[in-house]
């Protein structure tokens, strides 16, 4: 099963960083995906499998991307 993540997305991890804080924001996807610690901003690139190993649950999602609608003229 593929987790659906997207930018923006605040997860919960199950193993809480050295400052304390549980909540990480995605800032990149592809195949490593970027987190920030949204409490001392510290960034990290991990693996895919390995992030979707570590998410405990999603705090707040991010907006969904829509296709881009050609413009009437």
């Amino acid at each position: 099963m593929v987790l659906e993540i997207r930018i923006d997305d605040v997860v919960r991890l199950r193993k809480p960083h050295p400052c304390g804080g549980y909540e990480w924001q995605v800032v990149r996807l592809g195949a490593d995906i970027g987190i920030v610690c949204a409490t001392c901003g510290h960034r990290v690139l991990l693996p895919r499998r390995e992030f979707e190993k570590r998410v405990k649950t999603f705090v707040r999602r991010g907006e969904t991307s829509t296709p881009d609608k050609p413009m009437s003229q």
